[in-house]
């Protein structure tokens, strides 16, 4: 018998974790055999599992998932990860793919995609939903980025927690890091979008996509 590809779902909703799990049920040659529903918890079974796929969501309480999968790649470099995501917009692809996700797709997609990008990650390809592929496509050939592309991957955790209204000293504890280190990200993020105070940092953060309106 060929060997089954191994999976391990992350994600802070059941429903959604039953759901990918049940689909994949259909697939002989997949087996999920780990769940997360955090990234704290993805970070600690990735280490004693090893799945050949992380499929992992990036809205999450604590850690979000961008930091698990840092902290993950950084650890073990050759991790296939997949997002699966509802955030379509590009400041999210962006920071996943430069920390070394392998493939993106958003939520409603369509089961079909979600087997194919499974399969093209499981190979160590890269995978993007055609509609996000095009629109990262479109924003590499305009001159005019956004700022807040250029933030690190940390840099962006971090500018939206702070849009989301959470304090330093949490932040600090949630990232594993000193509040000083917090301050001084905080200080080198406003400097790059241009923004002078907490009500400009939230204003930009809507704007981009980075936290969602509540109202």
């Amino acid at each position: 018998m060929s060997h089954k590809i191994s999976i391990m779902l992350v994600d802070d909703h059941a429903v959604v974790r039953a759901g990918v799990g049940r689909l994949l049920e259909q697939y002989p040659e997949y087996e999920v055999i780990a769940e997360a529903e955090s990234g704290e918890k993805a970070y600690q079974l990735f280490g004693e599992i090893k799945p050949d796929i992380l499929i992992i969501d990036l809205s999450m309480p604590g850690m979000g998932g961008l930091e698990a999968i840092r902290r993950i790649l950084m650890r073990y470099p050759k991790a296939n990860i997949l997002v699966l995501s509802m955030h379509e917009n590009l400041s999210f692809v962006n920071q996943a793919m430069k920390l070394g996700a392998k493939g993106y797709i958003i939520k409603n997609s369509l089961a079909e995609e979600l087997i194919q990008a499974i399969e093209s990650v499981s190979k160590g390809n890269i995978y993007l939903s055609e509609e996000l592929a095009g629109h990262v496509a479109l924003q590499s050939s305009n001159p005019k980025n956004d700022p807040v592309h250029d933030l690190s991957a940390r840099e962006f955790e971090i500018f939206r927690l702070l849009a989301e209204g959470k304090e330093i000293d949490h932040i600090a504890k949630t990232l594993n890091i000193s509040v000083k280190t917090v301050s001084n990200y905080q200080t080198a993020i406003k400097q790059k979008l241009g923004v002078h105070n907490a009500v400009e940092l939230i204003r930009y953060a809507l704007r981009v996509g980075a936290i969602k309106n509540s109202v």
